[in-house]
């Protein structure tokens, strides 16, 4: 082929036709996917209607964020067999470039066909979604976009004895800290994925309360299960068909407490008052911080002191100075 009077080596009329089609091909399915996001947002209450009832909301987003995958999905699809039926018309030469450019991309980007793979294992095995709570890759926090190549998760704090990597958390519970992480799918392959919210958004937590040996226990115990009924009842009511279903899909044991539970253990300096009680996986600080209050008022009006490794000097022995004159 010519051009202003240049001849352009390897450019061919057939092969300007070629890359002119690829060209029209990649605009239009760049239009098609602008067309039917903005339909899907329309649709499913998009930014500028968003619904003043939060679990609405939730549920909307994860709906627009499955019909952007479905898109980018279709529109990868199509890319790929458009540009092979544009470009490669003899079967025989389709089949001789598709087997090299495949061996040469599985040893050049491993880490990325992984990261493909495991975006795909993330959708059809429902590992998680949009929305949802997860720890992987030791970074917890929910997740906040997923595409084929990262997970974006906005970052969660954690107590110092769970903080294990290199980059410690200032904010000591799970509240966020403001960090936005991204994980490469491939972590899925190395390391077990904690959803905390999928399909059963709720965890059992524990508080620890060294009691002096000469306290009235029993009264101890009344006061812990009062107050821990009284903070966890609507939490137990909205757990209990949850967990249900949850013992018919998988053969977990069944008939878990829910109420709130108090263990007892034995130490060298007090006894150990365990109280188990159930929570929202979202809200388990908020819940914690009221109980506390609550059981500290409870203490104080008991006269129920908490023991300690601490000593108290009750004494000192008295002290003589003497001053010699020179």
């Amino acid at each position: 082929m010519n051009a202003f009077g240049i001849h352009l080596v390897g450019l061919s009329a057939d092969t300007g036709r070629k890359l002119l089609a690829t060209i029209v091909l990649v605009a239009a399915l760049l239009l098609l996917r602008w067309v039917v996001t903005a339909l899907a947002h329309a649709v499913f209450r998009g930014h500028d209607r968003r619904s003043a009832d939060p679990e609405v909301e939730h549920r909307d987003e994860r709906r627009r964020f499955w019909a952007r995958q479905a898109v980018r999905i279709l529109v990868a699809v199509v890319f790929v067999l458009g540009v092979a039926s544009i470009w490669f018309d003899d079967p025989g030469r389709l089949a001789t470039v598709a087997g090299l450019l495949t061996a040469g991309v599985a040893i050049a980007l491993q880490r990325v066909i992984t990261s493909v793979a495991g975006y795909l294992i993330i959708l059809r095995g429902r590992t998680f979604t949009v929305g949802d709570r997860i720890t992987m890759g030791g970074v917890r926090g929910d997740v906040v976009a997923l595409d084929f190549m990262q997970t974006t998760v906005m970052e969660m704090g954690e107590p110092p004895s769970m903080q294990t990597d290199g980059t410690p958390s200032w904010v000591h519970a799970r509240q966020y800290t403001g960090r936005i992480v991204r994980i490469t799918n491939d972590r899925i392959f190395d390391a077990p994925v904690y959803n905390y919210t999928r399909e059963f958004p709720y965890v059992w937590e524990e508080m620890h309360f060294p009691i002096k040996y000469d306290d009235d226990r029993d009264r101890v115990e009344r006061l812990l299960v009062e107050i821990a009924r009284k903070h966890t009842a609507p939490i137990i009511a909205r757990a209990t068909p949850a967990l249900r279903a949850l013992e018919r899909r998988y053969p977990i044991a069944a008939g878990e407490e829910l109420e709130p539970r108090i263990y007892l253990r034995m130490t060298d300096n007090w006894l150990e008052f365990s109280l188990r009680f159930l929570a929202e996986a979202r809200t388990v600080r908020g819940v914690k911080d009221a109980m506390t209050r609550d059981i500290l008022a409870a203490f104080e009006g008991a006269k129920i002191g908490m023991a300690s490794g601490t000593y108290e000097i009750v004494g000192v022995p008295p002290l003589r100075v003497e001053v010699t004159s020179p």
